[in-house]
Order: C-alpha cells, then sequence, then structure tokens
C-alpha cells in the first residue's frame, strides 16, 4: 500500500500512527510486543473500546486504559503480563464489567487485559461435585453447560458476572444463605502474578474437597480485586438440583417485624435457600417496574430448596414464625416460570429504583452486620434516609446480615450528592460500630478505602501493605483500589 502513495501520505500515516501511540502512553515497541503475543486483533487502541473497559455499573468515572489487549490463553496472559512488568506499565484486569465499585477504572493508565476469549467450561467432574472454568465464562453460561448433570453453581450476584471476576469480589448474592458465598465455593486458582509467573493456589489440578496444608492461598486472592494478580482459572464446588423448590412472598406491618421473622427462621434452624428483604419503597418501585401487585409494605421474599416431604416442615416453621409477627399468608410460586419472574423481580430492583428518578443515577451501599443487630440497623437507616430527604429503597440479603439502599441521586446537584455521600459514611460507621462491615459483597474499589482503614486498623492494614508489596513490589496490578498507598 504504501509503494502508491506520495511522500506526504505516507508522512501523514507515519505521523498519525506515532500520535495514537504516544497518546496511549504506550510506546511502539510494546504494541509490537503485544501484538507478537495475542494477535492483531487482540491489541485495541480505539477510544470507543478503551472506553467500554474503564467503567462499570458504578458511579465512579471512566477512566480508560491505554490498551486493551484480549488473551486467548494463560500463556498468553503471562506473556503480556511479563511485557508489562518489564516496561512498567499498569495492568487492569477486566471481566464482564458488571462490578460496583470502580474496580475496573485504570486510574494510572496502562494495560486492560480483557478475558472474554478465554472462555471455556473445563475438567468437569460430575462425580466429584467440581468443575474448572476460565474467567471468560458466566455463572448463566456454566449453569447452561450444566443443565443435563443435574449439577449446578448456586452463588447468584443478580448479574450475569464472569465466575473469575466474581471470585476477585468475593461475590455473594440471594443464595448465599443456604450455600454461602464465593469464598466459600471456590477450591483453586491459576492466578498470573506481576511479574508474569503462574501459581497455582492449592497446587495444579488439586480439587480435594477440604485442605490443611500450608497457608491459605486461594482465599488470599479471592476478595483481592486484581490487585496482587489475575485469576485465569477458577475450580469451583458443584450441588446437586434440588428436588423440589418453592418461592413464597409475604408482607409485614413494619420492617421491625420482618427482620425479626428473617432473625427468628434463621435461629429456629430452618436451612431457608434465600430470604430477601425489600423495604416498602422498593417493593413499590419493584410492582411498577416488573408489572407486580404486591402490597406496599416491608417485604419478604423466600425460597426453600429440598425433598417434598422437607419443603412442608420449612414452610410450615417459617409460616407460623412470619405469623406470630403479624406477616400475611404467604403467596405462593411454585412453578417455575412463575418463580423466576419473581426472583427476577428481586434481580431487577437496582433498575426499578432508578425508574424512580429517570436520568438520575444509583449507588447502592453494602452493608454487613451479625444478624442479632440487623433489626436496630435497618431502622435507623430508614429512619436517617426520610431525615435527610434521600431516595434510597432498601433490599438486603438479610439471611447474611447484608443489606443494600440503592441510592438514587442527580450527579448535577452538588448539595444532594453531598447528603448522599455524608449518609453512605454514617451507614458504613453505623455498620462498624455494630461489629459489621462497609462490604458484604461488592468489594472495597475506590470508594471504600478509607473505610477498609477504619475497618481493619493500623495493623491489619500494614499486614495487607506487606503482602501487596511482596506479590507486586512495582504496584503494577489494578493500582489504586483497596489499600491508598504511596509510590515506592
Amino acid at each position: 500500500m504504501l509503494k502508491n502513495m506520495d511522500a506526504f501520505g505516507i508522512i501523514l500515516c507515519v505521523t498519525l500512527y506515532s500520535f495514537v501511540s504516544a497518546q496511549s502512553g504506550v510506546g511502539d515497541g510494546v504494541l509490537s510486543a503485544f501484538r507478537s503475543i495475542c494477535g492483531e486483533e487482540g491489541v485495541s487502541l480505539g477510544e470507543a473500546v478503551r472506553e467500554q473497559h474503564g467503567k462499570d455499573e458504578s458511579v465512579h468515572r471512566c477512566r480508560p486504559p491505554d490498551v486493551v489487549v484480549f488473551p486467548r490463553c494463560v500463556e498468553e496472559v503471562s506473556a503480556l503480563a511479563k511485557v508489562c512488568h518489564k516496561h512498567r506499565l499498569p495492568i487492569i484486569p477486566f471481566g464482564t464489567g458488571t462490578g460496583l465499585e470502580g474496580g475496573v477504572g485504570a486510574v494510572k493508565g496502562g494495560v486492560c487485559f480483557s478475558l472474554r476469549n478465554m472462555e471455556q467450561v473445563l475438567d468437569l467432574h460430575p462425580e466429584d461435585f467440581d468443575v474448572t472454568v476460565e474467567p471468560g465464562v458466566t455463572r448463566k453460561a456454566l449453569n447452561a453447560y450444566l443443565r443435563d448433570t443435574g449439577l449446578w453453581f448456586p452463588v447468584d450476584p443478580g448479574a450475569d458476572a464472569s465466575l473469575c471476576g466474581m471470585a476477585a469480589t468475593s461475590a455473594s448474592g440471594t443464595n448465599a444463605v443456604r450455600y454461602g458465598t464465593m469464598r466459600e465455593n471456590v477450591m483453586n486458582l491459576e492466578v498470573v502474578l506481576a511479574d508474569g509467573s503462574i501459581v497455582h493456589t492449592a497446587g495444579k489440578g488439586r480439587r480435594p474437597r477440604k485442605t490443611s496444608a500450608g497457608y491459605n492461598l486461594t482465599n488470599l486472592f479471592v476478595g483481592s480485586e486484581g490487585t496482587l494478580g489475575i485469576i485465569t482459572k477458577t475450580t469451583l464446588r458443584l450441588y446437586g438440583i434440588p428436588e423440589a423448590m418453592v418461592s413464597a412472598v409475604c408482607s409485614f406491618p413494619s420492617v421491625q417485624a420482618a427482620v425479626d421473622s428473617t432473625v427468628q427462621t434463621l435461629q429456629a434452624g430452618v436451612p431457608i435457600a434465600r430470604i430477601e428483604f425489600l423495604d416498602d419503597v422498593m417493593i413499590d418501585a419493584c410492582n411498577r417496574f416488573s408489572s407486580l401487585s404486591y402490597p406496599v409494605t416491608p417485604t419478604l421474599f423466600l425460597e426453600f430448596h429440598g425433598s417434598e416431604q422437607s419443603l412442608q416442615e420449612q414452610v410450615k416453621t417459617a409460616e407460623d414464625i412470619t405469623q406470630s409477627n403479624g406477616g400475611s399468608d404467604f403467596q405462593w410460586a411454585r412453578d417455575t416460570e412463575t418463580r423466576n419472574r419473581l426472583w427476577k423481580a428481586r434481580h431487577d430492583a437496582w433498575y426499578a429504583a432508578l425508574a424512580l428518578r429517570p436520568g438520575c443515577k444509583a449507588y447502592s451501599t453494602d452493608v454487613c452486620v451479625p444478624l442479632s443487630r440487623l433489626p436496630q440497623i435497618i431502622v435507623e437507616t430508614k429512619e436517617d434516609l426520610i431525615e435527610n430527604r434521600l431516595t434510597g429503597p432498601i433490599a438486603g440479603h438479610v439471611g447474611d446480615g447484608n443489606f443494600h439502599c440503592l441510592m438514587v441521586v442527580d450527579p448535577n446537584n452538588p448539595e444532594e450528592m453531598h447528603r448522599v455521600h455524608l449518609f453512605t459514611e454514617r451507614l458504613a460507621r453505623r455498620a462498624l460500630a455494630m461489629d459489621g462491615t462497609c462490604t458484604g459483597e461488592h468489594g472495597v474499589g475506590l470508594g471504600k478505602r478509607a473505610l477498609l482503614c477504619e475497618e481493619m486498623g493500623p495493623v491489619g492494614i500494614q499486614v495487607m501493605r506487606s503482602l501487596k508489596d511482596t506479590l507486586d513490589p512495582n504496584n503494577l496490578m489494578n493500582p489504586g483500589k483497596i489499600l491508598q498507598r504511596e509510590e515506592p
């Protein structure tokens, strides 16, 4: 092509290419190295692609990386990481972009590793109830793959997130009260470290149901949010699909009554699969958004798993408890279609809250407290919202003591933004004062770094810094997240 160009055209092309490379903050030699590893189509400098990979579902502004690479296997991830390490380029892992704490923003520029092309389900062992997946596999894709095996993976954060991304944020969701969070369900990880070396946190290919061998490296990386390494494979626990499932909805005269019923149901030893709380504002929003007609009062969505006989016992106990607290009769969702519609409405709560104020943005709080403190903190939070004239419908996985205020705010109103900021800090500190945490499942990301310091204390933070310095001494792995750190 250059042969047919005049001198001016050649100079113009070279100048434009050099300009794009300079603007990207990544030199031509590095880009050539990237292309030699994952091909021409595996490297993108396009503005739209970079912006897509510089934001998640949070309120934090887009921080696009300088370049996006699309590796196809762990060997390519390792080779790319070695190039970044050599040239001191930040590395930001990217799964599906469904996070809520700004965890994918390239706050120092650098290279985004988009892992969507690594989408294989590997090493399914149905007789051992485990499977290994690559980072491009989402939870819905895995369960579709498992459909004919009689098994499923129950951790359900709502969004169709990537499973390795869920491990990186220690995600959980509606089923955690029965099946646990990602932390309990990850058996082994393959991780590419900052220098490109590859570690298997429980030993290569190992998948025992339990172990007491050495330090728990697996849970070190679960919840590390890409700040210690890039998760390229995860081995997960699977579960048998229950013989029977049934869901129910129960309305209550007050927040206290609904939350008291939750605590008492768990204290009675009912192995409930899901128990979700929605306050009056949230159920009204869900009614409008999902075309439902539930009473506009504090509400519990419940689900029971087990054999037909065990379900009868679970339901009887739960009904007795809810009615003793003034709850309504259960409204049942027995068939799969009705049950799925009910839980889709719960998972669409984020969009239902946004629909209350079109044109506004949403921010979700994520505190978690011991069960015995749950009634008090929800009642106090409702009072705080009303007193400060804020729109913040509440929905939560109350079986874990974890709930969310879905703050709907006008980003162009500085005074309202300030009130929301003060409210979220009061709520987090209220949870900390009740022996809880500032984040139950969304992670720290950008927004909760100061609160993490209050929660962990100076010695705990120093241990975290020491771990980070050991594994990533040049602060290349997703810098600026979790820990507020000075440059070395």
